[in-house]
Protein backbone atom coordinates (compact mmCIF):
# COMPACT_ATOMS: atom_id res chain seq x y z
CA UNK A 1 0.00 0.00 0.00
CA UNK A 2 1.92 2.87 -1.34
CA UNK A 3 1.74 6.33 -0.05
CA UNK A 4 0.15 9.36 -2.30
CA UNK A 5 2.46 11.88 -1.20
CA UNK A 6 6.03 11.64 0.14
CA UNK A 7 6.57 14.17 3.06
CA UNK A 8 7.03 12.14 6.44
CA UNK A 9 4.05 11.32 8.56
CA UNK A 10 2.99 12.84 11.66
CA UNK A 11 2.94 9.55 13.49
CA UNK A 12 0.85 9.24 16.58
CA UNK A 13 -2.08 6.35 17.60
CA UNK A 14 -5.35 6.57 17.37
CA UNK A 15 -8.41 4.81 19.48
CA UNK A 16 -6.67 4.97 21.90
CA UNK A 17 -10.37 5.44 23.82
CA UNK A 18 -13.57 4.59 21.99
CA UNK A 19 -13.89 8.39 22.31
CA UNK A 20 -11.20 9.13 20.56
CA UNK A 21 -12.78 7.76 17.40
CA UNK A 22 -16.38 9.55 16.82
CA UNK A 23 -18.89 9.02 13.60
CA UNK A 24 -21.90 10.18 12.72
CA UNK A 25 -24.05 8.66 10.24
CA UNK A 26 -26.38 10.65 7.38
CA UNK A 27 -29.22 9.35 5.73
CA UNK A 28 -30.59 10.85 2.66
CA UNK A 29 -33.47 12.86 3.54
CA UNK A 30 -36.11 10.65 1.14
CA UNK A 31 -36.11 8.03 3.79
CA UNK A 32 -37.94 9.85 6.13
CA UNK A 33 -40.53 11.09 3.94
CA UNK A 34 -42.89 7.80 3.09
CA UNK A 35 -43.04 4.83 5.29
CA UNK A 36 -44.57 3.27 8.01
CA UNK A 37 -41.47 1.93 9.68
CA UNK A 38 -39.76 3.01 13.02
CA UNK A 39 -36.21 4.90 12.72
CA UNK A 40 -34.21 4.85 15.81
CA UNK A 41 -31.04 6.48 16.10
CA UNK A 42 -28.44 3.91 17.73
CA UNK A 43 -25.39 5.10 20.03
CA UNK A 44 -23.44 2.55 20.58
CA UNK A 45 -19.34 2.34 22.24
CA UNK A 46 -17.23 -0.83 21.78
CA UNK A 47 -19.93 -2.63 19.86
CA UNK A 48 -20.02 -4.23 16.60
CA UNK A 49 -22.54 -2.92 14.43
CA UNK A 50 -24.26 -6.45 13.99
CA UNK A 51 -23.80 -7.84 17.65
CA UNK A 52 -25.30 -4.73 18.98
CA UNK A 53 -28.49 -5.32 16.39
CA UNK A 54 -28.90 -8.84 17.23
CA UNK A 55 -28.80 -8.19 21.36
CA UNK A 56 -31.44 -5.95 20.46
CA UNK A 57 -33.49 -8.37 18.47
CA UNK A 58 -33.00 -11.05 21.05
CA UNK A 59 -34.37 -8.57 24.20
CA UNK A 60 -37.13 -7.79 22.00
CA UNK A 61 -38.21 -11.30 21.19
CA UNK A 62 -37.23 -10.56 17.08
CA UNK A 63 -35.15 -12.08 14.27
CA UNK A 64 -32.28 -10.24 14.18
CA UNK A 65 -33.18 -9.88 10.34
CA UNK A 66 -36.18 -7.84 11.12
CA UNK A 67 -34.35 -4.73 12.20
CA UNK A 68 -32.64 -2.69 9.32
CA UNK A 69 -29.30 -0.88 9.19
CA UNK A 70 -27.62 1.10 6.10
CA UNK A 71 -24.20 0.95 7.75
CA UNK A 72 -21.09 -0.99 9.51
CA UNK A 73 -19.73 1.16 12.05
CA UNK A 74 -16.20 0.69 13.80
CA UNK A 75 -16.36 -1.28 17.30
CA UNK A 76 -13.69 0.68 18.86
CA UNK A 77 -15.51 3.46 18.72
CA UNK A 78 -18.38 5.90 19.81
CA UNK A 79 -20.89 5.55 17.16
CA UNK A 80 -24.25 7.09 15.80
CA UNK A 81 -26.29 5.22 13.31
CA UNK A 82 -29.82 4.66 12.17
CA UNK A 83 -31.96 1.29 12.29
CA UNK A 84 -34.65 0.39 11.61
CA UNK A 85 -37.79 -1.70 12.28
CA UNK A 86 -41.27 -2.42 10.34
CA UNK A 87 -43.62 -4.09 12.87
CA UNK A 88 -45.39 -2.89 16.53
CA UNK A 89 -41.80 -3.24 18.29
CA UNK A 90 -40.96 -0.60 20.62
CA UNK A 91 -37.11 -0.22 21.51
CA UNK A 92 -37.55 2.49 23.41
CA UNK A 93 -37.26 0.70 26.44
CA UNK A 94 -34.50 -1.51 25.79
CA UNK A 95 -31.76 -1.35 27.91
CA UNK A 96 -28.04 -2.49 27.15
CA UNK A 97 -24.41 -1.59 28.30
CA UNK A 98 -23.07 0.90 26.28
CA UNK A 99 -25.59 1.35 23.80
CA UNK A 100 -28.52 4.21 23.39
CA UNK A 101 -31.70 3.81 21.27
CA UNK A 102 -33.85 7.31 20.53
CA UNK A 103 -36.45 6.88 18.35
CA UNK A 104 -36.30 9.94 15.76
CA UNK A 105 -39.62 8.80 13.18
CA UNK A 106 -40.91 7.05 10.74
CA UNK A 107 -39.43 6.28 7.58
CA UNK A 108 -38.55 3.50 5.12
CA UNK A 109 -37.15 0.27 5.88
CA UNK A 110 -33.34 0.59 5.97
CA UNK A 111 -30.68 -1.78 4.28
CA UNK A 112 -27.27 -1.81 3.94
CA UNK A 113 -25.43 1.02 1.70
CA UNK A 114 -29.01 3.04 1.75
CA UNK A 115 -26.70 6.33 3.02
CA UNK A 116 -24.88 9.14 2.40
CA UNK A 117 -21.74 9.10 4.25
CA UNK A 118 -20.51 9.99 7.82
CA UNK A 119 -19.09 12.48 9.71
CA UNK A 120 -16.05 11.64 11.75
CA UNK A 121 -14.21 13.41 14.95
CA UNK A 122 -11.25 11.75 15.55
CA UNK A 123 -8.03 12.71 18.26
CA UNK A 124 -4.82 11.85 16.91
CA UNK A 125 -2.99 11.20 20.26
CA UNK A 126 0.89 11.20 20.56
CA UNK A 127 1.78 12.89 17.41
CA UNK A 128 5.71 12.98 16.73
CA UNK A 129 5.49 16.05 14.40
CA UNK A 130 2.44 17.88 13.84
CA UNK A 131 3.56 20.69 12.26
CA UNK A 132 3.88 18.43 8.84
CA UNK A 133 0.49 18.75 8.37
CA UNK A 134 0.33 21.54 6.35
CA UNK A 135 2.38 20.68 3.91
CA UNK A 136 0.83 17.24 3.64
CA UNK A 137 -2.30 18.37 3.14
CA UNK A 138 -0.83 21.10 0.52
CA UNK A 139 1.05 17.79 -1.82
CA UNK A 140 -2.18 16.16 -1.41
CA UNK A 141 -4.15 18.77 -3.01
CA UNK A 142 -2.03 19.24 -6.03
CA UNK A 143 -2.51 15.30 -6.78
CA UNK A 144 -6.72 15.38 -6.13
CA UNK A 145 -6.70 14.20 -2.99
CA UNK A 146 -5.97 10.76 -0.67
CA UNK A 147 -5.86 7.60 -2.02
CA UNK A 148 -9.12 5.80 -1.18
CA UNK A 149 -7.81 2.76 0.32
CA UNK A 150 -10.30 0.34 1.91
CA UNK A 151 -9.46 0.47 5.50
CA UNK A 152 -7.86 -2.34 7.71
CA UNK A 153 -11.09 -2.14 9.26
CA UNK A 154 -12.43 -4.43 6.21
CA UNK A 155 -9.68 -7.12 6.84
CA UNK A 156 -10.00 -7.29 10.44
CA UNK A 157 -8.47 -4.39 12.88
CA UNK A 158 -6.94 -7.10 15.60
CA UNK A 159 -7.34 -10.68 13.38
CA UNK A 160 -6.57 -9.18 10.26
CA UNK A 161 -7.54 -12.80 8.17
CA UNK A 162 -11.40 -12.12 6.67
CA UNK A 163 -9.21 -11.81 3.36
CA UNK A 164 -7.53 -14.59 3.70
CA UNK A 165 -10.63 -16.10 3.92
CA UNK A 166 -12.51 -14.55 1.50
CA UNK A 167 -9.51 -15.86 -1.26
CA UNK A 168 -10.30 -19.52 0.13
CA UNK A 169 -13.51 -19.09 -0.23
CA UNK A 170 -13.33 -18.25 -3.82
CA UNK A 171 -10.94 -21.61 -4.23
CA UNK A 172 -13.43 -23.55 -3.05
CA UNK A 173 -10.95 -24.45 -0.21
CA UNK A 174 -13.65 -24.56 2.89
CA UNK A 175 -11.80 -26.57 4.62
CA UNK A 176 -8.99 -24.26 4.94
CA UNK A 177 -11.20 -21.38 5.11
CA UNK A 178 -12.65 -22.45 8.65
CA UNK A 179 -9.14 -23.22 9.35
CA UNK A 180 -8.29 -19.71 9.44
CA UNK A 181 -11.54 -18.57 10.80
CA UNK A 182 -11.67 -20.45 13.47
CA UNK A 183 -7.92 -20.90 14.07
CA UNK A 184 -5.86 -17.96 13.39
CA UNK A 185 -5.37 -15.99 16.92
CA UNK A 186 -5.46 -12.37 17.25
CA UNK A 187 -3.54 -10.17 18.77
CA UNK A 188 -3.96 -10.67 22.92
CA UNK A 189 -7.69 -11.46 22.17
CA UNK A 190 -10.13 -13.49 24.44
CA UNK A 191 -9.96 -16.93 22.93
CA UNK A 192 -6.95 -17.03 21.28
CA UNK A 193 -5.65 -19.89 22.67
CA UNK A 194 -8.57 -21.84 22.18
CA UNK A 195 -7.94 -20.69 18.01
CA UNK A 196 -4.26 -21.88 18.64
CA UNK A 197 -5.14 -25.37 19.53
CA UNK A 198 -7.94 -25.78 17.28
CA UNK A 199 -5.44 -25.15 15.23
CA UNK A 200 -2.93 -27.72 16.23
CA UNK A 201 -5.67 -30.55 16.80
CA UNK A 202 -8.92 -30.01 14.72
CA UNK A 203 -11.01 -31.04 17.19
CA UNK A 204 -14.15 -29.49 16.89
CA UNK A 205 -15.45 -31.29 20.36
CA UNK A 206 -12.69 -29.36 22.07
CA UNK A 207 -13.21 -26.05 20.68
CA UNK A 208 -17.40 -25.72 21.42
CA UNK A 209 -15.81 -26.54 24.99
CA UNK A 210 -12.90 -24.00 25.27
CA UNK A 211 -14.17 -21.01 22.71
CA UNK A 212 -15.47 -18.73 24.70
CA UNK A 213 -19.43 -18.24 24.44
CA UNK A 214 -19.10 -14.09 22.91
CA UNK A 215 -18.02 -16.10 19.73
CA UNK A 216 -21.08 -16.62 18.32
CA UNK A 217 -20.74 -17.22 15.06
CA UNK A 218 -16.90 -19.40 15.43
CA UNK A 219 -19.61 -21.58 17.76
CA UNK A 220 -22.50 -21.53 14.88
CA UNK A 221 -19.84 -23.13 12.54
CA UNK A 222 -18.83 -25.55 14.70
CA UNK A 223 -21.93 -26.86 15.54
CA UNK A 224 -23.26 -27.04 12.12
CA UNK A 225 -20.03 -28.82 11.38
CA UNK A 226 -20.71 -31.46 13.86
CA UNK A 227 -24.45 -32.08 12.62
CA UNK A 228 -23.38 -31.73 8.46
CA UNK A 229 -19.64 -32.87 8.76
CA UNK A 230 -19.61 -30.38 5.67
CA UNK A 231 -17.33 -26.93 6.13
CA UNK A 232 -19.27 -25.41 3.55
CA UNK A 233 -22.32 -25.56 4.92
CA UNK A 234 -20.80 -24.67 8.41
CA UNK A 235 -20.21 -21.38 6.82
CA UNK A 236 -23.78 -20.89 5.30
CA UNK A 237 -25.06 -20.97 8.85
CA UNK A 238 -23.86 -17.49 9.26
CA UNK A 239 -25.72 -14.51 8.77
CA UNK A 240 -25.63 -13.00 5.55
CA UNK A 241 -24.12 -9.80 5.97
CA UNK A 242 -20.98 -11.76 8.03
CA UNK A 243 -20.62 -14.02 5.45
CA UNK A 244 -19.94 -11.61 2.40
CA UNK A 245 -17.57 -9.46 4.92
CA UNK A 246 -14.88 -12.51 3.48
CA UNK A 247 -15.65 -12.06 0.64
CA UNK A 248 -15.76 -7.94 0.37
CA UNK A 249 -11.97 -8.21 2.33
CA UNK A 250 -10.78 -10.20 -0.84
CA UNK A 251 -12.09 -7.51 -3.10
CA UNK A 252 -10.96 -4.97 -1.30
CA UNK A 253 -7.39 -6.52 -0.93
CA UNK A 254 -7.56 -6.61 -4.79
CA UNK A 255 -9.01 -3.06 -5.33
CA UNK A 256 -5.82 -2.27 -2.93
CA UNK A 257 -3.51 -3.72 -4.98
CA UNK A 258 -4.41 -2.14 -7.94
CA UNK A 259 -4.47 1.32 -6.15
CA UNK A 260 -0.86 0.51 -4.90
CA UNK A 261 0.88 -0.34 -7.84
CA UNK A 262 -0.94 2.59 -9.89
CA UNK A 263 0.73 4.78 -7.43
CA UNK A 264 3.89 2.80 -7.66
CA UNK A 265 4.35 3.07 -11.55
CA UNK A 266 3.81 6.76 -11.52
CA UNK A 267 0.47 6.56 -13.21
CA UNK A 268 -1.93 9.50 -12.53
CA UNK A 269 -5.21 9.30 -10.16
CA UNK A 270 -6.63 12.49 -10.79
CA UNK A 271 -6.41 12.44 -14.60
CA UNK A 272 -8.02 9.69 -16.62
CA UNK A 273 -6.07 7.41 -19.17
CA UNK A 274 -7.40 6.23 -22.50
CA UNK A 275 -8.84 2.82 -21.29
CA UNK A 276 -9.87 4.30 -17.57
CA UNK A 277 -13.70 3.78 -16.64
CA UNK A 278 -14.53 6.88 -14.57
CA UNK A 279 -17.54 7.65 -11.86
CA UNK A 280 -19.60 10.76 -11.97
CA UNK A 281 -19.80 12.57 -9.18
CA UNK A 282 -22.79 14.86 -8.17
CA UNK A 283 -22.67 17.44 -5.33
CA UNK A 284 -19.62 15.73 -4.15
CA UNK A 285 -20.63 12.30 -3.81
CA UNK A 286 -19.16 9.47 -6.36
CA UNK A 287 -22.42 7.38 -8.18
CA UNK A 288 -20.12 4.36 -8.76
CA UNK A 289 -22.92 2.95 -10.60
CA UNK A 290 -22.91 4.99 -13.02
CA UNK A 291 -19.61 4.60 -15.50
CA UNK A 292 -18.43 6.04 -18.90
CA UNK A 293 -15.43 4.58 -20.41
CA UNK A 294 -12.09 6.56 -21.47
CA UNK A 295 -11.44 6.74 -25.19
CA UNK A 296 -8.54 8.54 -27.31
CA UNK A 297 -10.99 11.09 -28.70
CA UNK A 298 -12.95 11.91 -25.28
CA UNK A 299 -10.34 11.63 -23.09
CA UNK A 300 -9.30 15.70 -22.66
CA UNK A 301 -13.58 16.21 -22.32
CA UNK A 302 -13.65 13.55 -19.87
CA UNK A 303 -10.21 15.36 -17.80
CA UNK A 304 -12.27 18.58 -17.75
CA UNK A 305 -14.80 17.05 -16.37
CA UNK A 306 -12.77 15.59 -13.94
CA UNK A 307 -11.46 18.93 -13.05
CA UNK A 308 -14.16 20.99 -12.07
CA UNK A 309 -15.44 17.86 -9.78
CA UNK A 310 -17.70 15.75 -12.03
CA UNK A 311 -15.82 12.74 -12.11
CA UNK A 312 -13.77 10.89 -10.98
CA UNK A 313 -11.08 7.87 -12.20
CA UNK A 314 -12.20 4.66 -10.79
CA UNK A 315 -10.68 1.55 -10.16
CA UNK A 316 -11.87 -2.20 -10.08
CA UNK A 317 -14.21 -4.17 -7.47
CA UNK A 318 -13.39 -7.69 -9.36
CA UNK A 319 -16.43 -9.45 -9.66
CA UNK A 320 -18.12 -11.50 -12.16
CA UNK A 321 -20.34 -8.43 -13.94
CA UNK A 322 -17.75 -5.95 -13.65
CA UNK A 323 -16.73 -3.15 -15.94
CA UNK A 324 -13.06 -3.94 -16.76
CA UNK A 325 -10.50 -1.27 -18.11
CA UNK A 326 -8.45 -1.18 -21.28
CA UNK A 327 -5.36 0.05 -22.44
CA UNK A 328 -3.05 0.53 -19.70
CA UNK A 329 -5.16 0.94 -16.64
CA UNK A 330 -7.00 -2.65 -17.92
CA UNK A 331 -3.38 -4.32 -18.39
CA UNK A 332 -2.67 -3.61 -14.92
CA UNK A 333 -6.13 -5.15 -13.70
CA UNK A 334 -5.30 -8.26 -15.34
CA UNK A 335 -2.08 -8.39 -14.42
CA UNK A 336 -3.68 -8.57 -10.79
CA UNK A 337 -6.03 -11.34 -11.56
CA UNK A 338 -3.16 -13.83 -12.89
CA UNK A 339 -1.16 -12.63 -10.09
CA UNK A 340 -3.38 -13.78 -7.31
CA UNK A 341 -4.59 -16.77 -9.41
CA UNK A 342 -8.40 -16.35 -9.55
CA UNK A 343 -10.64 -15.30 -12.89
CA UNK A 344 -14.01 -13.14 -12.69
CA UNK A 345 -15.38 -16.58 -12.97
CA UNK A 346 -14.87 -17.37 -9.55
CA UNK A 347 -17.28 -14.62 -8.13
CA UNK A 348 -19.92 -16.53 -9.66
CA UNK A 349 -19.43 -19.99 -9.17
CA UNK A 350 -19.58 -19.11 -5.29
CA UNK A 351 -23.02 -20.36 -3.64
CA UNK A 352 -25.74 -18.05 -3.79
CA UNK A 353 -25.46 -15.89 -0.71
CA UNK A 354 -21.74 -15.14 -1.60
CA UNK A 355 -21.44 -14.39 -5.78
CA UNK A 356 -20.68 -10.89 -6.06
CA UNK A 357 -21.08 -9.05 -9.37
CA UNK A 358 -18.65 -6.34 -8.36
CA UNK A 359 -18.67 -2.86 -9.83
CA UNK A 360 -15.98 0.40 -9.94
CA UNK A 361 -14.88 2.49 -6.93
CA UNK A 362 -13.27 5.42 -7.19
CA UNK A 363 -9.39 6.36 -6.47
CA UNK A 364 -9.36 9.38 -4.31
CA UNK A 365 -10.81 10.60 -1.24
CA UNK A 366 -11.93 13.88 -1.56
CA UNK A 367 -13.10 14.89 2.22
CA UNK A 368 -15.51 17.35 2.55
CA UNK A 369 -15.11 20.06 5.59
CA UNK A 370 -11.77 18.93 6.14
CA UNK A 371 -10.50 20.89 9.62
CA UNK A 372 -8.30 20.43 12.16
CA UNK A 373 -7.09 21.44 15.39
CA UNK A 374 -3.71 21.07 17.05
CA UNK A 375 -3.95 20.88 20.79
CA UNK A 376 -0.18 19.95 22.51
CA UNK A 377 0.76 16.84 20.73
CA UNK A 378 -2.80 15.60 20.26
CA UNK A 379 -4.56 16.78 16.72
CA UNK A 380 -8.32 16.65 16.73
CA UNK A 381 -9.36 16.45 12.37
CA UNK A 382 -12.75 16.84 11.87
CA UNK A 383 -14.87 15.85 8.26
CA UNK A 384 -17.29 14.86 6.44
CA UNK A 385 -16.93 11.33 3.70
CA UNK A 386 -19.55 9.53 1.33
CA UNK A 387 -20.18 5.59 2.32
CA UNK A 388 -17.70 3.41 1.60
CA UNK A 389 -14.40 5.78 2.04
CA UNK A 390 -12.45 4.83 5.50
CA UNK A 391 -11.43 7.80 7.39
CA UNK A 392 -8.75 5.57 8.59
CA UNK A 393 -7.39 5.63 4.92
CA UNK A 394 -7.32 9.36 5.10
CA UNK A 395 -5.10 9.30 8.48
CA UNK A 396 -2.77 6.72 7.35
CA UNK A 397 -1.82 8.93 4.71
CA UNK A 398 -1.35 11.86 7.40
CA UNK A 399 0.26 9.57 10.11
CA UNK A 400 2.02 7.35 7.88
CA UNK A 401 2.26 4.22 10.32
CA UNK A 402 2.17 0.89 9.50
CA UNK A 403 -0.64 0.15 12.04
CA UNK A 404 -3.09 1.10 9.77
CA UNK A 405 -2.42 -1.69 6.86
CA UNK A 406 -3.88 -4.95 6.19
CA UNK A 407 -1.48 -8.11 6.22
CA UNK A 408 -0.90 -9.79 3.07
CA UNK A 409 -2.50 -11.89 1.41
CA UNK A 410 -0.65 -15.13 1.54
Amino acid sequence: MRYLSEAPGIGGKIKAYPEDFIVREVLPSSIFRSGKCRIYLLKKRNWETMAAIKEIAKRVGIHYSEIGFAGTKDRHAVTYQYISICRDVDLAQVRIAEIGIKFVGYGRPLKLGLLLGNWFKIRVRDAERPELIKDIIAELKNKGGFPNYFGVQRFGERRSVNHIVGRLLLEGKYEEAAEVFLGYPGEGMEGDDARRKFLETKDVDLALKEFPKFLRYERAMLYRYKETKSWKKAFLVLPRPILKIFIHAFQAYLFNLYLSKRIEGGLPLNEALPGDIVVQVKRGIPLRTRTYRVTETNVDFVNSKIKRGEAMVSGPIFGYSMRKAEGIPGKLEKEILEEAGISLEAFKKLPKPLREPGGRRELLIKPRKFAYRIEGNDVVFRFFLPKGVYATSVLREIMKTRALSPLPCR
